[in-house]
């Protein structure tokens, strides 16, 4: 019933250990574009936005249950995660349809959790374990050119634009600072451990936690 939440900086590998943990575990990936992908979808059949989305259906099933009973409690989870960032909407509404997601994503255990929020939302989940992958600047540019083909200019102003978008969400919404360590159990640096490193160190600790 593993409950994990992974934040990162841009070009840290956290999407990469966030998969590779719920390969590994066989849990539920879910990350902002997932639920937005399905929320935009949710007309059509589960098979179909699997299909389109490569979204296994039992997880399409699983979100679009979560959006059921979350526009239940708010009447506005769907419309919220239809939206795009840019129109207009209040912030109260937004967090309270996410914070019901989240929580609903989290009550049925076996889930990685990436970005959102989620280790602020969770962190009274018992057995949650909150995670936050970094690296210097330097090697972050390095994966991104990597991964995107992109200059080293551009990586470093895609990082730069990115961080800044999560950081600026964070603080708009849970008034707080991503990278404070008060808010997470485990702080990994990349640039230092590999991949298959971090990603059995968390889950270590996961099982660890949970069985408190």
């Amino acid at each position: 019933m593993a409950v994990i939440t992974i934040r990162g900086l841009t070009g840290s590998g956290a999407q990469e250990i966030g998969r590779e943990i719920a390969r590994l575990c066989r849990c539920d990936y879910v990350d902002r574009e997932i639920l937005e992908q399905v929320a935009h979808l949710l007309g059509y059949p589960v098979a179909q936005v699997a299909e389109k989305e490569r979204i296994p259906p039992r997880l399409v099933e699983r979100i679009t249950s979560v959006f059921e009973r979350a526009r239940e409690k708010s009447g506005t989870a769907e419309s919220v995660f239809r939206r795009t960032w840019q129109d207009p909407i209040d912030d109260a509404q937004y967090l309270y349809a996410l914070e019901s997601v989240i929580q609903d994503l989290a009550l049925e255990g076996d889930i990685v959790l990436v970005g959102r929020g989620s280790q602020f939302i969770l962190r009274n989940h018992p057995g949650a374990l909150h995670v936050l992958v970094t690296a210097p600047l330097s090697a972050r540019i390095s994966n991104v050119m990597a991964t995107s083909n992109s200059s080293k200019e551009q990586a470093r102003k895609d990082i730069e634009e990115t961080d800044k978008s999560r950081r600026a969400f964070v603080m708009r919404f849970f008034k707080r600072s991503l990278e404070n360590m008060e808010h997470y159990d485990i702080i990994l640096n990349t640039e230092r451990l590999s991949l298959h490193a971090a990603v059995h160190i968390i889950i270590s600790a996961a099982k660890e936690k949970a069985g408190r």
